[in-house]
């Protein structure tokens, strides 16, 4: 069943921060692997831990089975497991405790959905439907991926370094404008291979 009423987006700061993820499978792997890509502390709770979830550089996990209790001391929490009655019964803790969770598959169940993802080095682009159309989701993600080329990467990085050129001066970054430097040629110049005539587009533009 998808969720009903609007979602309120946020880019969760996971460095650091302890995660679990109950399943051990393929999906189990998946989910694991984003969050270890984001920087979390992941621990895997399954009753049996693949191959795919042991290989994964960086968590650590136990083959036993989920047990109420599991959840604490954790931020976040992905129920990956084939069991939605088990899936269920870890969203229902993590309400009790005020843990975040996400049932995989199940956004009735889930506290937060997970967005299909395009990164292009510091950018990224999430796509949710609210659990009405993962397929649609996936799709939408493709596309951008196929528009946001690595030079959008390049874009990022004279975009930042303008804009902490202006702090070190004093300068606010609101006044300048943007707009019309994203709006101009710099993207054409930056395909073309002309990094520094991008640059002096940029600043000729602020």
């Amino acid at each position: 069943m998808p969720v009903d009423g609007a979602l309120y987006p946020v880019s969760l700061v996971l460095a650091g921060r302890r995660c679990l993820v109950v399943g051990g499978g393929a999906v189990a792997a998946r989910k694991a692997r984003g969050l270890l890509e984001a920087g979390g502390l992941v621990h895997v709770v399954a009753t049996r831990v693949s191959p795919e979830v042991r290989h994964l550089e960086g968590l650590t996990w136990e083959e036993r089975p989920w047990r109420r209790g599991d959840l604490a001391g954790h931020r976040l929490v992905v129920a990956a497991t084939d069991d939605h009655s088990l899936n269920r019964a870890i969203y229902e803790e993590g309400e009790e405790v005020g843990v975040w969770v996400n049932c995989a598959d199940d956004p009735i169940s889930c506290s937060f959905l997970l967005p299909s993802v395009v990164r292009r080095g510091p950018i990224t682009v999430a796509v949710s439907t609210g659990g009405h159309s993962p397929a649609l989701a996936a799709w939408l993600r493709r596309r951008m991926a196929d528009e946001l080329g690595p030079e959008y990467e390049v874009l990022v990085g004279l975009l930042s370094a303008e804009r902490e050129a202006l702090q070190a001066a004093g300068r606010p970054t609101e006044g300048p404008d943007w707009k019309r430097a994203l709006s101009s040629d710099m993207l054409d110049l930056i395909r073309a291979g002309y990094v520094e005539q991008a640059r002096e587009l940029l600043r000729a533009c602020l």
